[in-house]
Parts: C-alpha cells; structure tokens; sequence
C-alpha cells in the first residue's frame, strides 16, 4: 500500500512539472520568432571554398609578404626608440641625482676643513699650511 501511494505521488508529481514546462517559454530554446537568432549561424559558419582558401592563405611556414615584414619592422622601431628615450630619461635622472649628492658632499667637506681649520688656527702661522714656505 505504501508503494503504490509513493508510486502516484511521483507520478503525479513528474506529470505536473512537465505540464508546467511545457507552457514556460526557456531562454535557451527560441521559436524561431527572432530574426536575429536565424543571421547568427550564418555569421558563424562559412562556405567551405572560404574555410579552404582560410587555411592556405598563409601556413606556418609560408614566408610573409613583404608588408608584413615591414610591418613588423616598423613596430620593432618604434618599441626600440621608446626603450632608447626611457633608458636615456632614466639615465639622466640618476645622473643629475649622482650630481646633485656629489654637490652636497663637496660642500660639507669643504664646509667642515673651514671649521676644523679655524678651530686649529692659533694666530702664529698662517692659516693655510701648505702655503707656508720652509727654510732648510
């Protein structure tokens, strides 16, 4: 008895949800109303005279024409002068860094030999000793 009410409950069950799909209009299946949906495969696909002459247009090994190749020339002189102004651009900021810190260093050692110098000067000799001139 149990089996049988499980039976027809599933029955029924399966009978009412195909009922309610068959009314249910799904995105994926269209009746062919759209006109769009028609054109779409014939975007897709090509004729197959296309699809052969497709294929032996160019192969892997075929040699490129000699637009190509100067195509290609020209997009590999221009990748080459933009790394030549950026490598040049960046050369010129560390150089005018090193400048820079090398300005500041020779000012500081200059501005500490005047402090040391006026620190040792004792007002005897001058003040510069590799000004002074010795008597053997």
């Amino acid at each position: 008895m149990a089996r049988t009410h499980t039976l027809l409950l599933t029955l029924l069950s399966t009978i009412l949800i195909l009922i309610v799909l068959a009314r249910v209009e799904s995105a994926a299946v269209k009746d062919g109303k759209d006109s769009e949906a028609q054109r779409a495969p014939k975007q897709v696909f090509m004729p197959a005279s296309d699809a052969s002459n497709f294929f032996k247009h160019r192969s892997r090994r075929s040699p490129r024409t000699s637009e190509e190749y100067y195509a290609e020339q020209r997009v590999k002189m221009v990748t080459n002068k933009r790394r030549r102004e950026h490598l040049e651009e960046q050369n010129n900021k560390h150089e005018n860094y090193l400048e820079e810190e090398r300005d500041e260093q020779y000012e500081r050692t200059r501005e500490k030999n005047e402090q040391w110098r006026q620190f040792h000067y004792d007002g005897q000799y001058p003040q510069y000793p590799h000004r002074r001139r010795y008597y053997v």
